[in-house]
């Protein structure tokens, strides 16, 4: 049986959030049918839904995957900083033992990681989405989850800066432990800055791309 519209909105979604697709680059249905092996049918959907969702653009009559200027990661750095903060407030006041527990035993695998800047920040994804649940928190999920779709429009990793992986792991074992002692507002102001440091980071590696490039 052929996969149906939402499955091929998901493929097109995690090709684009694992980098297979970047920005810039241009999608084409008769092209993405054959490689997700699904009719155009449900590629056009697809393609129409992410491009209401801002994360395709058109470039004439074909659609590229979007990028994002400098004020439009100021905005979505903003949006992200306070619902991130209060995500990890209300997991220090809702979170299980279990779901405390799992925190910990990821900050402590991904430690491994810190030498293999793509895998820390697959890891990343899943540490930040496993706060987000705990939150338990429908309407605060979906929101960032829309947020951390659109960090996919983003080329590059904050984690790919020199020394960053160690001081992001660090920030995160802060994280999991005003959570585990049930500290909401450390939890949250916390995690609020770790998310202001990962701003920082990437506002230096644009500047200094930008000076590579001129």
């Amino acid at each position: 049986m052929k996969p149906q519209q939402t499955d091929a909105y998901s493929l097109l979604l995690e090709a684009i959030d694992v980098g297979t697709f970047k920005p810039g680059d241009r999608l084409v249905e008769s092209e993405l049918a054959d490689r997700f092996g699904v009719s155009r049918t449900p590629i056009r959907e697809a393609l129409q839904r992410l491009e209401t969702q801002s994360l395709l653009a058109r470039d004439g009559r074909s659609l590229i995957v979007a990028s994002l200027d400098h004020n439009q990661m100021a905005e979505l750095y903003v949006v992200r900083r306070e619902l991130e903060g209060l995500a990890a407030s209300l997991a220090a006041r809702h979170a299980t033992e279990e779901e405390v527990r799992i925190l910990r035993e990821m900050v402590e695998e991904d430690n491994e990681l810190m030498d293999n800047p793509p895998a820390l920040a697959r890891a990343n994804r899943r540490f930040h989405k496993q706060i987000h649940l705990a939150s338990h928190n429908r309407y605060l999920v979906q929101q960032l989850d829309l947020v951390h779709r659109t960090m996919a429009l983003m080329a590059t990793t904050s984690l790919a800066a020199v020394g960053r992986g160690a001081i992001a792991q660090g920030e995160h074992d802060m994280i999991v432990r005003a959570i585990e002692e049930k500290n909401e507002a450390a939890a949250g102001t916390t995690l609020r800055d770790h998310i202001s440091v990962a701003f920082m980071t990437r506002l230096k590696q644009d500047a200094s791309r930008r000076q590579e490039e001129g």
